[in-house]
């Protein structure tokens, strides 16, 4: 297959290329300036203007661009937030309106903030109704730029992620970094759901997905078994051979990441509905089972 993606060096981009070059498909990666990456066997860098014009017939465009959730959130950097996924969402649109023929399939990311935040409810991509948080409001945004894919006849999944387990990005090296020097607890009340995935599965399931010529809509990209903060905290522990004795108030947290902390002080129970019915099987089901290969296995 050839297959385009934007933000193909995020953690979730870098997992899905080398992937796709294992199965000997071509991955073409949207940049804004392709002459500064560096073309390898199987992946090709190439610009967004000229990309309708430089590429074979694409079989699937993957949309994973955006600006990092990390820093503190003024107005500013919210901004940048919303406009970057925005813009390049609207950007992979238009440029799947020049192809010609139209790939088969698009997924473009979102994620499980879409749900808002609640202690108690469990999502499914039955629940149609957003949150009312600024996460919520991005993701409802960001979602409705990419279902106008629809209309031009290609079958669009809209991927839900939920926290990406991984040795080399994404939340988890930051979240081990208090653990690794002692000082590691649950964060506020540890009531709150972590609806997490291992990057391997996480590959695994946009695979299947693409492969599912049946599967349309939303799909939460999360394992089958969330957990609360203080579990996730104390398997972490567990795994690294740390105490978790260090509790950390959230407001403390709000002190010091302002709005932000809500990613780690708030949380929501996500259950991967449409993977499983689906017959996708995870490879890591359980947290512990997660950790433990990260950590410990090569």
């Amino acid at each position: 297959m050839n297959i385009l993606i934007s933000g193909g060096t995020g953690l979730v981009g870098r997992h899905l290329t080398e992937k796709f070059v294992s199965q000997n498909d071509h991955v073409y990666i949207l940049t804004r300036n392709a002459k500064k990456r560096e073309n390898r066997p199987n992946v090709t860098h190439i610009e967004y203007d000229v990309a309708h014009e430089s590429m074979p017939n694409i079989d699937v465009v993957i949309n994973l661009a955006g600006e990092s959730l990390f820093g503190y959130w003024t107005k500013k950097k919210k901004e940048k937030i919303l406009k970057s996924r925005i813009d390049t969402t609207k950007k992979v649109v238009s440029l799947l309106e020049r192809m010609e023929p139209k790939p088969k399939t698009f997924i473009s990311a979102s994620a499980i903030g879409f749900y808002g935040t609640d202690d108690e409810k469990i999502f499914t991509e039955d629940t149609e109704e957003c949150g009312d948080d600024f996460l919520a409001n991005v993701t409802k945004k960001w979602e409705a730029e990419a279902k106008r894919a629809e209309n031009l006849g290609i079958r669009t999944i809209i991927a839900r992620f939920g926290v990406i387990l991984a040795k080399d990005g994404g939340a988890l090296p930051m979240m081990a970094l208090p653990m690794r020097a002692f000082v590691g607890g649950k964060i506020g009340s540890g009531k709150q759901w972590t609806s997490w995935i291992h990057v391997d599965d996480c590959v695994k399931l946009i695979v299947f997905a693409i492969e599912q010529e049946n599967m349309i809509g939303p799909l939460n990209v999360t394992a089958p078994h969330p957990v609360r903060n203080k579990q996730f905290t104390e398997m972490l522990g567990k795994t690294l051979k740390r105490p978790t004795v260090f509790p950390v108030p959230e407001r403390l947290l709000r002190i010091l990441f302002g709005e932000m902390s809500m990613l780690v002080s708030k949380g929501q129970y996500v259950y991967p509905k449409k993977a499983l019915e689906h017959g996708f099987s995870f490879d890591y089901p359980h947290l512990n089972e997660a950790l433990e290969q990260i950590f410990h296995k090569n």
